[in-house]
């Protein structure tokens, strides 16, 4: 399940003044060149930073999330009228012939539930045209990054023009079997208002995916690392079979 992160209006509204590095979505928008995508389908756009990058750069982009607050963070952003913002998720989407569907940052590993997952893999595949490719990255369970989600090592205080000092923090709750649980917290020294928001993430086995995708017709033509995070993550790069455009 996704936090309350991307669903409180509040929240939402700090999410990218608190996480201003978005350098992971380079990546992404090499890969989108790699294919020569001109049409793009971003599931779990969030704010829609990755969205605008890519519109940015003249591509069609159709940005889709479950977080209505966060959608409303995107849409009020500079260029967001380039975007086709649609509230749902993989699972309710209109025909799209899209030459590439992504999902960056956690935004896999927050489809818990097998069936969700089952068919948020479906939508996509349905989303793309045939020769299009599905692109997206999970955190590679062995390397077990819960183990550094604690208060010492996440501790910050970010002064927002506007909004003031917030404080925020990370502390994990629990971890059973795949799923993690954590929990984080953000103070606004402005009035004083505590906000809590917890998630849960599933962290799934290289060969859990590559199965996942075969059953719903992918071809896995790679897997790849993500560049500014070598050895943590794994990066798929599936395609739906099929006849490219002439």
């Amino acid at each position: 399940m996704a936090g309350e992160a991307f669903g409180h209006p509040r929240l939402a509204a700090v999410y990218d003044p608190l996480d201003p590095d978005r350098s992971d979505l380079d990546a992404y928008v090499r890969i989108a060149e790699e294919f020569g995508a001109r049409r793009v389908l971003d599931i779990g756009c969030g704010t829609g930073v990755f969205a605008l990058l890519l519109a940015d750069r003249g591509i069609e982009v159709v940005g889709v999330d479950p977080a209505l607050a966060s959608l409303d963070v995107a849409r009020g952003k500079p260029g967001s009228e380039r975007v086709r913002w649609i509230h749902g998720d993989a699972t309710t989407l209109p025909p799209l012939q899209a030459d590439l569907a992504t999902m960056t940052a956690n935004a896999a590993q927050q489809i818990v539930d097998p069936q969700a997952w089952r068919k948020s893999l479906r939508g996509a595949y349905e989303a793309l045209r045939p020769g299009g490719h599905f692109v997206f990255e999970t955190r590679d369970p062995a390397r077990r990054a819960w183990e550094k989600w604690n208060r010492e090592s996440s501790y910050g205080v970010t002064e927002i023009p506007g909004v003031g000092a917030v404080e925020t923090w990370d502390e994990l709750v629990e971890v059973d079997g795949p799923l993690v649980t954590f929990r984080s917290s953000y103070v606004f020294a402005a009035d004083g208002e505590v906000l809590i928001s917890e998630s849960t993430l599933r962290f799934r086995e290289r060969d859990e995916i590559e199965a996942d995708l075969a059953a719903q017709g992918y071809v896995v033509e790679d897997v790849r690392d993500a560049p500014d995070r070598p050895g943590r993550e794994f990066v798929f790069v599936a395609l739906r079979p099929g006849a490219g455009p002439a």
